[in-house]
């Protein structure tokens, strides 16, 4: 059977990279699709999945017409565009008083509006071959809110909106959409935090500790394999109990 071809934005990176490599084990032939502008991260990132079906193409999730190139140059490239993991994001972190429109706007472009823009251009394929899998990756902050963070709350809780509605649109023709929100994650931008707020987030934790991307990875592949076909327009909270909730 030809291998599925997986897309996972925000692919560079501790999560993004994590995920890239749970689903190639899995058997996907994976595009790590990310921004080009560092050309000494992506040879790191090439590196350290050498050996394993992954592949790296550039892509600013923001613009619509270039998703558009993009779905179209995979399958150019691929032959299909089977499963898509909607990971890229960004924090433009500001209490709504101080906080500028450009600090909302590029937020909500990136960490929402990017899964319009890669869905609108891909869905259509995967109608057609009666097969898809996408998997939004929300937050713990979307569904509690987070100080400083109106805009990443918002775009996190439209995620899980835009899932739900999908998956309705989407579900007789063998599509599948699920989001799974994170908690605290061992990333950089966790390890960047004062050691005293890390230490006080990590005793909010019913299991103690932060998660690992891999954590997030596996959920991510279980919904994206063939046989999670019933499973869609579901909500997956991976936060060790941080919030919990039904």
């Amino acid at each position: 059977m030809t291998r599925r071809v997986a897309v996972v934005t925000g692919g560079i990176g501790g999560l993004g990279t994590a995920i890239c490599r749970a689903l190639a084990r899995d058997g996907r032939r994976v595009v790590a699709a990310d921004l080009d502008g560092h050309p000494g991260r992506v040879a790191r990132f090439e590196e350290e999945v050498e050996g394993l079906d992954i592949h790296f193409m550039p892509l600013d999730v923001a613009d619509f017409d270039a998703c558009g190139a993009f779905v179209a140059g995979v399958h150019t490239r691929f032959g299909s565009l089977d499963v898509i993991v909607n990971n890229a994001g960004i924090t433009r972190d500001s209490t709504l008083r101080k906080m500028a429109n450009e600090q909302w706007q590029e937020l909500l472009d990136v960490n929402l509006s990017s899964a319009f823009n890669l869905c609108r251009h891909a869905v259509g394929g995967m109608v057609e071959r009666g097969f898809g899998r996408v998997v939004n990756i929300s937050s713990v902050s979307g569904q509690t809110g987070n100080f400083g963070q109106t805009n990443y709350a918002a775009a996190k809780a439209g995620l899980h909106g835009f899932t739900m509605s999908l998956a309705r649109e989407t579900a007789s023709k063998g599509i599948t959409v699920n989001s799974v929100s994170p908690g605290y994650i061992e990333t950089p931008m966790t390890q960047a935090m004062p050691d005293a707020a890390r230490e006080r987030t990590q005793q909010q934790i019913p299991v103690g500790r932060l998660g690992q991307p891999q954590d997030i990875a596996r959920t991510v592949a279980f919904l994206a394999a063939d046989d999670a076909g019933y499973i869609t327009g579901a909500n997956i909270p991976v936060n060790g109990g941080l919030y919990m909730g039904f």
